[in-house]
């Protein structure tokens, strides 16, 4: 198999970072992912993602503790805190919380940084497979910005491959789905890296994780984190990823999804067949659960939220909410579960910007509806801070002629009339609609 095949639609799941940062549980993680199974699956939702700090007894909160002692095996490689995840005791590391998610007809994901953690370059710790201790193969100069953890691997070092196959290889023992590494999307990281084909550092190690995920046996998603991914190494990203950071952390707040708009259109042409462009996570419904923040539900209105969903959507973005799903109300529900709007995320393709500019944007993307083409999609976003009508017209589209189409609304759920010269929509602020033309 080629690792594109691992991802063939946009994943669509649930990560634990958005509620509870660093500090996530066996129990919180189980009963998202019930909740999932129970209320989402149906939709398409099936990855449930253990993000960051899995391995940290102490970790509390959103905020990292510098140089904490994380839980790590003799060759090198972390496993889960037994304190957070009891199942994990005995060496058992992530298997039985991977099976019980299996049970429910989902998938498991973890997160983890680049890297070889420094306790174990300073321990002097094993490379397993190889007569190499763990200083031989980390790089003291590569460090993130961020967190204190890890080094990076030394590229150079004949132990390079080595560390990373074992982590693979211990993770397919797991039984895991699905990996997000971070600190490696972007010309932010500071990986010592003599493969690096120009200025971006990190290619190399995203070249080692992706042959040890080959090598693994087991058809590991890749996504990589955090953004802005450059463009100019979009070949590299589909090379060896299945999905790649555009942006920073997306958080509940307009300025951000607005400004994914210019990144969306950066990135149009580079998503399909399994490889995605990341837009980030959902943060709608209730987030920041833990104290140091506060405690919320998402601070964008209705309508803004509907357009972040529309954006990612017709973009073709990998969906991965991060709220606590078993607060969810009725309204976040319903952004989770609009068929019509999830179908468009899976099952389009080519999708387009028509227009930008400050005030509002168009898009428009094919809907494989099983029959050779035909029909279409339309999006339009209204980006001013107050409500305007936008429109499209027959000529701002060269590929399609969009008259005498039957108009169906994706939010209300019906057929509103048919096409003319001008597709348009009275928006409130910050407000959206998807049309789909039959």
């Amino acid at each position: 198999m080629k690792h594109t095949d691992f991802a063939p639609y946009p994943p669509m799941g649930w990560n634990s970072w958005d509620c509870y940062g660093a500090a996530v549980n066996e129990e919180q993680l189980l009963g998202n992912a019930g909740y999932m199974r129970d209320h989402l699956k149906e939709y398409g939702w099936n990855v449930v993602t253990c993000d960051i700090q899995w391995s940290e007894p102490s970790a509390f909160d959103t905020m990292y503790t510098p140089n904490a002692p994380l839980c790590m095996d003799e060759y090198s490689r972390l496993i889960p805190a037994p304190n957070r995840f009891p199942s994990a005791a005995d060496g058992r590391g992530f298997l039985p919380i991977s099976r019980k998610i299996h049970e429910m007809g989902l998938l498991f994901g973890i997160h983890i940084m680049r890297g070889i953690p420094r306790q174990a370059i300073y321990s002097r710790t094993k490379i397993k497979g190889t007569d190499l201790t763990a200083d031989k193969v980390g790089d003291p100069f590569s460090v993130c910005g961020w967190n204190s953890d890890m080094y990076g691997v030394d590229v150079r070092s004949p132990g390079a491959q080595a560390y990373y196959d074992s982590l693979f290889e211990l993770y397919a023992e797991w039984e895991i789905d699905f990996v997000k590494v971070d600190d490696i999307a972007t010309t932010g990281a500071h990986a010592n890296d003599s493969h690096c084909h120009g200025p971006m550092p990190g290619v190399g190690e995203i070249e080692m994780i992706h042959k040890a995920i080959m090598k693994c046996g087991r058809p590991i998603v890749l996504s990589l984190s955090p953004g802005p991914a450059p463009v100019e190494y979009a070949w590299m990203f589909k090379k060896n990823a299945n999905m790649w950071r555009l942006t920073n952390d997306v958080w509940d707040n307009w300025s951000a999804v607005a400004n994914m708009f210019e990144r969306c259109e950066t990135w149009q042409g580079h998503g399909g067949d399994g490889v995605w462009p990341d837009c980030d996570m959902l943060p709608f419904g209730h987030i920041n659960c833990n104290a140091r923040y506060g405690d919320n539900y998402c601070r964008m209105t209705h309508d803004e939220q509907i357009s972040m969903m529309n954006l990612w959507s017709i973009f073709r973005s990998p969906l991965i909410v991060g709220a606590e799903l078993r607060d969810c109300d009725e309204f976040t529900l319903s952004l989770l579960t609009n068929a019509e709007i999830l179908r468009l995320n899976k099952h389009s393709y080519s999708p387009n910007q028509i227009y930008r500019t400050r005030r509002a944007a168009a898009w428009y993307s094919h809907d494989d509806n099983g029959d050779g083409g035909g029909e279409y999609y339309i999006a339009l976003f209204n980006l001013r801070d107050e409500a305007a009508t936008v429109t499209v017209s027959a000529s701002d589209v060269d590929e399609f002629d969009i008259r005498g189409r039957q108009i169906r609304d994706l939010w209300a759920h019906k057929d509103i009339g048919v096409s003319g010269d001008v597709i348009e929509a009275a928006l409130p602020p910050h407000g959206s609609v998807v049309y789909r033309l039959k």
